[in-house]
């Protein structure tokens, strides 16, 4: 559990994370170089503090990831790890748990969008339960004579073909970086995230003009209500859209804008 600026810094992270993923960030891509980075990070304690000096301004931290990460990842990686990287954090690992945090809720995030989030939670849950009740499967994961790799391959024998990609994914990564922790520690934490996930919906809100406080407040409240969950609103100003509001949250588009009008009425007169 995160406490004191680093509680605030993975609230900001979470939201960032949110946003980009709303705005066309492919999921799966997103994962996975996420991984990559908290790999580097992980291996390298000097390179945690560095990022995560307060000493040093948040422009001098945006521009050392800039350098580390700059051409390596994709451009909503790399402006998600700067903003992760400007926050204050109480502890440099704290920084490093939020990275793995918004790698897994990507890849669950991946697993949504093709609407099998339900099952990749399902399989999880299924093969966190088989782990902890075999004992010889216990051992063959905790054993530290066993490389990573090794781990990882007995996860995928077991796996794929009967599980969704994500699942796989998820539980050999799990298997090959642990990070100190045991196998079925981490996939219950990686559990954790997809309940978190599953809570907040995003809609990206596209308007010609920005929307005043008090209309975003009632847009929020209304789709609150209309999906029956917290909604976070991300709000793109478009002029292009001439007036009106644009909603889209994961596949669904609500579509209001005198833009969407005129298109329509041009495809009826087109015939």
């Amino acid at each position: 559990m995160m406490n004191g600026a680093s509680r605030s810094a993975l609230a900001h992270v979470r939201a960032e994370l949110g946003r980009r993923l709303t705005e066309g960030a492919d999921a799966a891509v997103t994962s996975r170089e996420l991984f990559a980075a908290l790999d580097l990070l992980d291996s390298n304690a000097s390179l945690r503090r560095a990022l995560t000096d307060p000493t040093h301004d948040a422009s001098s931290r945006a521009g050392l990831v800039d350098k580390l990460f700059g051409g390596k990842v994709s451009e909503p990686v790399q402006a998600l790890l700067r903003e992760l990287f400007a926050q204050r954090w109480t502890k440099d690992r704290d920084a490093s748990d939020a990275v793995e945090e918004a790698a897994v809720s990507a890849a669950f995030a991946a697993g949504d969008r093709r609407g099998r989030l339900d099952a990749v939670e399902e399989q999880l849950f299924r093969f966190e339960r088989t782990v902890a009740g075999d004992a010889e499967l216990r051992d063959v994961f905790m054993d530290r004579q066993r490389s990573g790799a090794d781990k990882s391959g007995l996860v995928k024998t077991l796996l794929e073909g009967k599980a969704e990609p994500e699942t796989v994914f998820l539980a050999e990564r799990a298997a090959e970086h642990p990070r100190g922790r045991r196998y079925e520690k981490v996939l219950d934490e990686y559990l954790r995230v997809a309940a978190s996930v599953r809570q907040q919906l995003t809609a990206l809100v596209t308007v010609a003009t920005p929307l005043a406080p008090e209309q975003r407040e009632r847009l929020t409240r209304a789709l609150n209500d209309l999906y029956g969950r917290q909604v976070m609103t991300n709000v793109v100003v478009d002029p292009s859209v001439v007036g009106g509001v644009r909603v889209q949250v994961g596949d669904e588009v609500i579509d209001g804008t005198i833009l969407s009008r005129l298109e329509g009425v041009r495809r009826d007169i087109a015939g």
